[in-house]
């Protein structure tokens, strides 16, 4: 019985690790979006171009891994002034790999179309039916990939893959859902403290 002790202490002793384990540092991360591309494609069938984004992604994680952020931004449609405004709200779990930081999280918010043109109580002049749009619940799922620069600093890039629908709320086309999602790339640095 003796031995059999000994022998659990020791093989127990030198497969776990010898050092204390810590507790990751805070991180507060800031992004801003690079570019967005949408799944659906316009009337003609060709792909709808944007022309840039702007905002940002913001994010907090705490020393166990788990972090929470948000993200606000627009996206511009090129040749027109409307824009899909998009805001999101996060949780994402950062993995404790030493030489990279991988992440990986869920969002839930809102996409609305965003266009002096097409408020309600606008009149299209061909058909004279009133146009406006809804918003849509939207849910996206993203990774990150950071690169620590020192150790206060993280360079990251991500990737964000949302799935959203506006709806029409006037008009001949009432009822109908637009689909807006789409890829979004970031750009971003985390600090450590």
């Amino acid at each position: 019985m003796k031995k059999f002790i000994l022998s659990a202490f020791t093989a127990t002793s030198l497969l776990l690790p010898s050092a204390p384990v810590f507790a990751a540092p805070l991180t507060i991360s800031l992004g801003i979006p690079q570019e967005h591309t949408f799944t659906e494609k316009n009337e003609s069938g060709s792909k709808i171009e944007t022309d840039g984004s702007s905002g940002l992604f913001l994010g907090i994680k705490f020393p166990m891994g788990i972090g929470l952020g948000i993200d606000s931004y627009k996206t511009k449609f090129k040749g027109d002034s409307s824009k899909i405004v998009t805001i999101m709200y996060n949780i994402f779990y950062q993995f404790p790999i030493p030489v990279i930081n991988l992440t990986i999280g869920l969002g839930s918010g809102k996409t609305k179309l965003d266009c002096s043109a097409c408020e309600e109580d606008y009149t299209d002049p061909e058909s004279g039916d009133k146009t406006g749009y809804k918003a849509g619940e939207a849910s996206q799922w993203y990774t990150s990939f950071g690169f620590p620069i020192i150790p206060l600093f993280d360079l990251h890039l991500s990737y964000r893959s949302v799935s959203s629908k506006i709806e029409t709320t006037t008009g001949s086309d009432k009822g109908k859902k637009d689909d807006v999602g789409g890829n979004v790339m970031g750009l971003g640095i985390g600090f450590n403290f």
